[in-house]
């Protein structure tokens, strides 16, 4: 079996994290402008504690998935929350433990930042997502609502 590789997204991952970004965000019926896109990447890699994070995985050394992720306070608790926002693998490798393993990435990097809590949400129709984070976390029951 193939070693599923996860590490930090660095400056030379651009062309890769647009491609699997793009992706997802087409999953999700979403384009954004170009605006957004360098705006993400810029935060990704600028310092601050509330600032967004990824990590990039890859099989067989080609990426094949991503994660954002970022710190957020509560007024429930003294430490920080972290909140998942995005995750995807590209489709042809699903069921080879790539979104399992960018949540365990995500879940030791907070661990390590002194958070214990991390959460994410996803589309009730995805129902392939949902396999595997009925398998890795507890649903809370909590329903969203936006403010448009």
């Amino acid at each position: 079996m193939s070693d599923i590789v996860i590490r930090p997204l660095e400056q030379s991952d651009h062309a890769e994290w647009r491609r699997l970004w793009v992706a997802y965000l087409k999953f999700y019926n979403t384009i954004l402008p170009a605006e957004t896109f360098e705006l993400t990447w810029k935060r990704l890699f600028t310092p601050g504690e509330y600032e967004p994070r990824g990590f990039i995985a890859l099989l067989d050394s080609k990426p094949v998935g991503l994660t954002h992720y970022m710190y957020h306070r509560s007024c429930w608790a003294e430490a920080n929350n972290c909140y998942l926002q995005d995750l995807f693998a590209d489709p042809d490798i699903r069921g080879k433990g790539v979104g399992s393993a960018l949540i365990d990435a995500v879940k030791q990097e907070a661990k390590a930042a002194g958070v214990t809590n991390v959460y994410w949400m996803t589309h009730e129709t995805n129902a392939t997502a949902r396999k595997l984070y009925d398998r890795v976390a507890r649903r809370t029951g909590f329903i969203e609502y936006d403010l448009l």
